[in-house]
């Protein structure tokens, strides 16, 4: 089985997390994309929405699409968590499935900065999305992790130019979320009161 592993707060979920995983599910035909989200994301700091709401909205999100599953090792773990220490633990629970860690390319930039990427590289391929406004130096990151270039596979993925940050500030304007994350998100938000 290939399977795919998207992780992130997903504070909230939005339209540019479903593209880049139902993109990397067909271009490389992967059984399965989880979702992972973040228990205790050590970049964070203390601003970030408690998980059972994170979960929440990531299961509303995901729903629809046969292809995508919601992935809990990270929530139900004490933290901090790193991307290479979820990777261990699924390739642990699920011997002999192929897996592709899926990133965007701001994400791959910032890799050489990231706790023991070099593990990560030896436990799954990189599919690297494309980002807006990202410029991507492939020799600035291979000359600090020597052989990367090795275990990407580079997504042709159309460039949507949205973030969580964002939208936590969209929320607190009072603007409008259609068309930026699935509508069942949109009114979970609301209801919770979230981002207020």
């Amino acid at each position: 089985m290939r399977i795919g592993v998207l992780g992130g707060t997903f504070d909230p979920p939005h339209i540019g997390h479903l593209v880049i995983a139902d993109q990397a599910c067909a271009q490389l035909r992967l059984d399965k994309v989880w979702f992972a989200p973040a228990g205790d994301p050590p970049h964070k700091g203390d601003h970030v929405t408690p998980a059972e709401h994170r979960v929440a909205m990531l299961q509303l999100a995901i729903e629809d699409n046969p292809c995508f599953e919601l992935c809990r090792v990270d929530v139900e773990r004490p933290g901090p968590h790193y991307s290479f220490e979820l990777v261990e633990i699924l390739r642990a629970r699920h011997p002999g499935c192929a897996w592709h860690f899926i990133i965007g390319a701001d994400s791959f930039m910032e890799m050489p900065r990231w706790r023991s990427p070099d593990r990560l590289v030896a436990l799954a391929r990189l599919a690297v999305a494309k980002r807006p406004g990202t410029v991507i130096d492939a020799g600035q990151v291979e000359r600090a992790l020597p052989g990367i270039l090795q275990r990407v596979d580079w997504m042709d993925t159309p460039l949507i130019d949205i973030s969580s940050t964002d939208l936590r500030r969209r929320v607190r304007a009072g603007w409008p979320l259609r068309y930026m994350m699935p509508q069942a998100v949109a009114a979970y938000i609301e209801r919770a009161q979230l981002y207020r």
